[in-house]
């Protein structure tokens, strides 16, 4: 196996690939990224037997076919560490893959390919074509409130719900939720939902860079696979059930506060600073056109805002994690951000003004 590559086309789809190789393996060929040379096309691939991603770049210069295994990292090193106009020679010599690049000389261990691990495909249920500008703001929009390591292995990934035109996407961490949802030309009847472990998610959020091009999804029973111009991604699923995520929707709200996000978003941030360290509460005090916010922590420290707000309704005073409504400011497009309470116990739905597809829910602290 041989073939010349430039540097700057080797190192970008090298980096994708590889950011799924995880570290510490306890196969030695899956810290490997799988390269294979097939006419004048360069495969590469890399798993973690959960999630596996394909790169495929066009050589300009003839090749010599054959496959190989080579340490992701390494080779990622080695091409960052190069001049940027290098060339690269790769080739297979005893066992060793050797590459060249001007006066630099690298030997590589390698381990053959047919030890590496392919992600089972099954049969798929049904696939669509969706712009992968829309794909990206859906996960951008709700994948910060997926759980971390939770007990509850279902909420450690994103809810994709298929229902009639439309692709929506939720996660939840227990504490609150966040959901969107965009128009997309399924044809699919049915309700149809799958969570997507959040490594997958992560990895295909990477994956999503030109907005105008669609990305083709495929769905199957135990996975998802997306496939942009010159990648193909392929993730196990989660198998769960997610919890019924419209009972959570808080309904009723008799309390709506309009506010300059940006403007809150600020006062948050600093009163998040004097907030408690571990459970990061601050005290919400609303009256009619202002919003005082407050925060305490043990050291008898203090912080006090005032936001000019467009609220007409009684009083209420309420407590937060400030970490929950930040990420939630953070995402939010329009200038304008729209809360809906109703009491002290109640969780708060917050939403763009001008815009509904957006939805995310906040349970109340008690302070």
């Amino acid at each position: 196996m041989q073939f010349t590559i430039q540097r700057e086309a080797l190192l970008k789809p090298l980096q994708l690939v590889a950011g799924v190789v995880e570290r510490r393996q306890t196969l030695p060929v899956l810290s490997n990224v799988l390269l294979v040379v097939d006419g004048n096309t360069l495969a590469m691939t890399g798993t973690d037997l959960e999630v596996e991603l394909v790169g495929r770049i066009n050589l300009e210069e003839a090749a010599e076919a054959g496959e190989v295994t080579v340490p992701a990292r390494k080779l990622m090193d080695i091409c960052k560490s190069l001049p940027d106009d290098a060339t690269l020679t790769f080739k297979v010599e005893e066992n060793k893959a050797v590459i060249k690049a001007g006066r630099s000389r690298f030997t590589l261990a390698t381990l053959p390919a047919n030890d590496f691990p392919n992600v089972e495909d099954g049969p798929g249920a049904m696939s669509f074509s969706i712009s992968q500008a829309k794909m990206r703001r859906l996960i951008e929009r709700t994948s910060f409130a997926m759980a971390q390591q939770d007990v509850r292995y279902y909420l450690n990934g994103l809810l994709l719900e298929i229902n009639k035109g439309q692709l929506r996407a939720v996660a939840t961490d227990g504490h609150r939720m966040a959901m969107c949802t965009v128009d997309a030309e399924i044809d699919y009847q049915e309700r149809y939902q799958l969570i997507v472990p959040r490594k997958g998610i992560l990895e295909l959020s990477r994956l999503l860079s030109e907005a105008d091009n669609s990305v083709n999804i495929v769905l199957g029973t135990h996975h998802i696979r997306a496939t942009t111009g010159d990648f193909t991604f392929t993730s196990k699923l989660v198998d769960g059930k997610f919890p019924d995520y419209e009972r959570v929707l808080p309904r009723g709200g008799d309390k709506i506060v309009l506010a300059d996000r940006q403007t809150l978003r600020d006062a948050f941030s600093r009163t998040a600073i004097l907030s408690n360290e571990k459970y990061r509460g601050i005290r919400l005090m609303l009256q009619a056109g202002q919003l005082k916010i407050q925060a305490n922590n043990p050291e008898q420290e203090e912080a006090e805002e005032e936001v000019m707000v467009d609220y007409n309704g009684s009083p209420l005073e309420i407590g937060f994690n400030v970490s929950y409504l930040l990420d939630v400011m953070n995402v939010l497009g329009h200038e304008q951000a729209k809360l809906i309470l109703s009491d002290a116990n109640s969780s708060a739905l917050v939403q763009e003004a001008e815009s509904e597809d957006s939805l995310y829910v906040v349970m109340p602290m008690r302070l």
